[in-house]
């Protein structure tokens, strides 16, 4: 909640908030690590990240200080690494979570907007929002490895099929989606044309039609502001690519 600066926790059970948890300035991206023991808020106008112990609702240990206007938040597969996107300063934030504690700063492209980490925790894909491209960022090293590919204007959202093989980026500008090989760090296939400034990306897997099978299960992608039409295209291509 920016305007209140705190966090709602709902009870999914019931879909009712249960409390409310007082964080800093203006909380704009959260992310939950895989342990769900865990929440990360960062802080717009703060440059920071508050710790939330899911167990007892609170805010633990001091803020971590990251980069300006950090906008975005992921955490590796194994929970030990949080990545911020520092929007205003153009670079990536590494935190390493067993100690709370930023351990790297990465420069990216102009305002990094979106974060995304493969299934292996070995790559980063950040998106800039600015810059029309993807950074790929190699997580044993904290480096960008070769050069930013192209995408569309605005990259805002970004996210990983659950293989690893394919990064799929929200293009605000453009109204679409750019597919990128994770093998190639290229740009496959055309743009897929959404609805109207589509704003993230959300990937879960999903029976692709009829009554399915154990056998039978596909990715669908949901865009922000993306039409019925712009769904089934994308349906389309993942069962093309599967």
């Amino acid at each position: 909640n920016a305007a209140a600066d705190t966090v709602s926790v709902i009870d999914a059970a019931t879909n009712t908030v249960i409390t409310s948890i007082t964080v800093g300035n203006q909380p704009y991206a959260i992310a939950i690590d895989p342990s769900g023991a865990r929440v990360y808020v960062a802080h717009y106008s703060d440059d920071n990240v508050y710790v939330i112990d899911t167990a007892t609702n609170t805010v633990i240990g001091s803020p971590i200080t990251v980069g300006n206007a950090p906008r975005a938040l992921a955490v590796n597969p194994a929970g030990d690494r949080l990545y911020v996107a520092n929007n205003g300063a153009g670079s990536v934030t590494v935190i390493d979570t067993v100690l709370n504690t930023a351990i790297a700063t990465i420069a990216v492209g102009n305002a990094p907007y979106g974060l995304a980490v493969n299934p292996a925790g070995t790559r980063l894909y950040v998106a800039n929002f600015n810059s029309n491209n993807v950074s790929v960022v190699n997580t044993a090293t904290n480096t960008v490895i070769g050069v930013p590919i192209g995408v569309g204007v605005q990259p805002r959202g970004i996210a990983l099929n659950p293989a690893g093989i394919f990064v799929y980026v929200v293009n605000r500008g453009t109204d679409a989606v750019s597919i990128i090989d994770a093998a190639t760090n290229t740009v496959t296939g055309a743009s897929i044309t959404v609805g109207d400034e589509p704003g993230g990306i959300v990937i879960l897997q999903l029976p692709v039609q009829g009554i399915p099978t154990l056998n039978e299960w596909g990715m669908i992608i949901f865009m922000f502001l993306a039409g019925l039409g712009a769904l089934s295209s994308l349906r389309r291509h993942m069962r093309a690519r599967s």
